[in-house]
């Protein structure tokens, strides 16, 4: 067997991936031709590859948003995350945390009691359709400012989704300071979510610690410029603090400038406990089952390296026990 057959049939867990940047082509393109005439955005599945070529970041975050701008009713959000528990089904992804960001629906006029159910209803059909548990991180733009913030904490402790486990905060770090959403992760974690924002990405090590120190993260989103700082390495190592990392995505936003170049190998070489994701995979051209073939070849693995990779991203996750054991057991029976 080779190793990307071995990685295709491996469970698997993903923790750091958005839900409009999961939109297949084929998801994307129906809901383009759903609103033919108001987007810009190609309703042709072969002419989104193009579509989807990011000049820098700025410029990935405005594709982005044409993107969210595709979900005008509630069944456009069903549609979108029943087609993305799908796709991670048929990758062998037994546990997904899909990354939520309620306030881009909310301000474009789809009440948060409406979201709510359309998720939850899609989670609920998706798990009994494809055999796969979904989780919720609501997510804070940070672009959006203290606006955004307040309506997504709002939404998340008021409806209290059933599959919600934790409080994130995502988009562009240039510009928009971790520390002004301290008071908002500090309700999110005394409401029992857990702390998981970006940081790190396209900024370097002080955007972490800020993350640590205000914001009580427990896991960081993509983190790699960690590698820039030897106490902060020494820091995750010593108190666990997981790094999402997602190479495919740090290399097509130009936040690290190559493969070869990336902080990865470091990261695992500090001690630094790491899960491997896949972000936004179709905007960026990859799936998580290619993102574990890439840090295989980055770290030198074998299949017991690779499986090894798995198990970390199932105990890093927010799974309830009986979950993680579930899936501990069936990597187990699949690796041995």
């Amino acid at each position: 067997m080779s190793l990307d057959d071995f990685i295709a049939g491996l469970p698997k867990a993903e923790l750091h991936v958005h839900h409009v940047g999961s939109a297949s082509p084929r998801t994307v393109a129906e809901l383009a031709a759903r609103h033919a005439g108001e987007t810009p955005v190609p309703a042709d599945p072969e002419r989104l590859a193009e579509y989807f070529t990011f000049t820098d970041f700025a410029h990935f975050v405005e594709v982005y948003l044409s993107v969210v701008d595709l979900l005008r009713t509630p069944e456009d959000i069903w549609t979108l995350t029943h087609e993305v528990a799908r796709d991670l089904a048929g990758q062998n992804v037994r546990y997904a945390e899909l990354t939520m960001t309620p306030y881009t629906s909310i301000v474009r006029g789809i009440s948060a009691e409406a979201y709510v159910e359309a998720i939850e209803d899609a989670r609920r059909t998706a798990e009994r359709d494809f055999g796969l548990t979904l989780r919720w991180c609501f997510d804070i733009p940070g672009e959006s400012g203290l606006e955004a913030a307040d309506v997504t904490l709002e939404t998340a402790l008021r409806l209290r989704p059933e599959g919600l486990v934790s409080f994130g905060l995502g988009g562009p770090e240039i510009g928009v300071p971790r520390p002004q959403f301290a008071p908002h992760f500090e309700q999110a974690i005394a409401a029992g979510l857990r702390s998981v924002p970006h940081a790190g990405e396209s900024t370097g090590p002080e955007t972490i610690w800020e993350a640590i120190r205000f914001l009580g993260a427990e896991r960081i989103g993509h983190g790699i410029s960690a590698a820039q700082d030897t106490r902060l390495l020494e820091y995750l190592a010593e108190h666990g603090i997981v790094l999402e990392v997602c190479p495919t995505s740090n290399v097509r936003t130009r936040s690290t400038p190559s493969f070869e170049e990336h902080p990865l190998p470091a990261l695992v070489a500090a001690g630094v406990p790491v899960t491997i994701n896949s972000d936004d995979p179709p905007m960026f051209g990859t799936t998580l089952n290619r993102e574990y073939a890439v840090a295989a070849e980055l770290l030198g693995l074998d299949e017991r390296g690779v499986a090894d990779l798995a198990r970390g991203a199932v105990r890093a996750s927010f799974a309830d026990d009986s979950v993680q054991r579930e899936i501990l057991d069936e990597i187990e029976r699949y690796a041995s």
